[in-house]
C-alpha cells in the first residue's frame, strides 16, 4: 500500500517542498545554511512567511487568556443550530426544481416577528411541516414575557404577526401555533 507525502502538493517553483523550507528555518538562522537555502527566492519567500507564522503561533501559544464563561455554550449551541439544519421545509413555487428552507431559518424569521410585540420576547421555536397539507407549518413557540406587562393582548398580538411573517415572509400557511408562556423578565 502507497503511503501519499502530504508535502508533494506544497512544492515550491524551485522543487523544494514547504515542509523542507520550514525544517531548515534554524539552520538558515544559524549560519549554518547551504547555498540554495541563501539563493532561492523562492524559499526565503516561503521562509519569511513560516516566520510570521511561527511568531503568531507563539504569541497564542503564551496567552493565558481564560475564555469568557459562556464560551462552551456559545459552541454547543451553533453546533446544535448546525445539526437541526439538515431538517429542510418545501415552500411553494411554480417553477421547476424545488425550493427548500432550513426549519432553522424559518424559526428565527418567527421569532423575529414575536420579539416586535412590546413586552415580548422569543425563546424556543420549533417548526415542523404539516402532516395534513404540504404548504403548511406547525410552530412551537415559547415565550418570556416582561414582569408586569402582560396581557392577553400580547398573546394576541404574537399569534397576529407570527401568522402573517409565515404567510408573508416564508410564503406558507400556518396550520397551528402552540405558545407557551415559560418565563417573565424585568424591564
Amino acid at each position: 500500500m502507497a503511503v501519499n507525502q502530504p508535502t508533494q502538493e506544497y512544492l515550491l517553483p524551485c522543487g523544494r517542498d514547504v515542509e523542507t523550507v520550514w525544517e531548515r528555518i534554524d539552520e538558515v538562522e544559524t549560519g549554518r545554511a547551504n547555498t540554495h537555502d541563501i539563493q532561492c527566492p523562492y524559499c526565503g519567500a516561503a521562509r519569511e512567511s513560516l516566520k510570521v507564522l511561527r511568531d503568531l503561533t507563539g504569541v497564542l501559544a503564551a496567552d493565558d487568556t481564560e475564555p469568557s464563561r459562556n464560551l462552551t455554550n456559545r459552541i454547543m449551541a451553533a453546533v446544535r443550530a448546525d445539526v437541526r439544519r439538515h431538517n429542510m421545509l418545501a415552500l411553494p413555487t411554480d417553477e421547476p426544481g424545488g425550493v427548500r428552507v432550513s426549519e432553522q431559518a424559518v424559526a428565527a424569521v418567527l421569532r423575529f416577528a414575536a420579539d416586535t410585540v412590546g413586552g415580548v420576547r422569543a425563546r424556543r421555536c420549533r417548526v415542523r411541516q404539516a402532516d395534513s397539507d404540504a404548504l403548511a407549518i406547525e410552530v412551537d413557540m415559547s415565550i418570556a414575557v416582561r414582569a408586569g406587562g402582560f396581557t392577553a393582548a400580547a398573546i394576541e398580538q404574537v399569534r397576529d404577526r407570527v401568522t402573517a411573517a409565515v404567510g408573508a415572509r416564508i410564503g406558507v400557511r400556518l396550520a397551528r401555533l402552540d405558545l407557551t408562556v415559560e418565563d417573565l423578565y424585568n424591564a
